[in-house]
């Protein structure tokens, strides 16, 4: 039977230390926030901590949240991780904030190899430099697209190069 939701965030709390910022439990959901500088060792952690076995890296994406629309020195951009247990049956969400200027976080590909497509992702949509990524290129949008369109400031309206062919013709 899987922990509930607290026993979850006091497990992750006791792993995590001074490495998790913040770790709460959001409608049945434990989340933990970490620093970015600090999430390759926290995600090997999770998943080499054989209480936790988070084994499964389950889905990555970005978040702008818009430094001016929160005002002060809060990061406009975080990364979260959706992390499962196949043996242990929990989940859990990890959040590690990313600066606005230069928009970067350590690749986890290391820690699991299923990150390399999800990372490209965030770096061609959203502009986070992934650090250490083995071949951080376009996934999605063909190499001569301008901007990062999942960007809150990307233009709503604008030309763009087009990857088709012939087009026109």
């Amino acid at each position: 039977m899987p922990w509930s939701a607290e026993e979850l965030r006091e497990r992750v709390g006791q792993r995590l230390g001074d490495a998790a910022t913040a770790i709460r439990v959001e409608l049945g959901d434990t989340l933990v926030e970490v620093p970015g500088a600090r999430i390759v060792e926290v995600m090997r952690g999770l998943r080499d901590d054989e209480a936790l076995d988070f084994q499964m890296l389950v889905d990555l994406t970005a978040v702008d949240r818009s430094a001016l629309a929160r005002g002060g020195d809060a990061p406009r951009f975080e990364i979260v991780y959706q992390l499962f247990s196949l043996e242990k049956r929990h989940r859990l969400r990890v959040k590690a904030a990313v600066a606005s200027e230069p928009p970067e976080i350590d690749s986890v590909v290391s820690v699991w190899p299923a990150a390399n497509w999800m990372e490209r992702e965030v770096w061609d949509l959203y502009g986070i430099r992934i650090a250490g990524h083995p071949d951080l290129r376009r996934i999605l949008l063909c190499e001569e697209f301008e901007g990062h369109p999942l960007r809150k400031d990307f233009p709503k309206r604008g030309l763009q190069p087009s990857s088709a062919a012939g087009e026109g013709d």
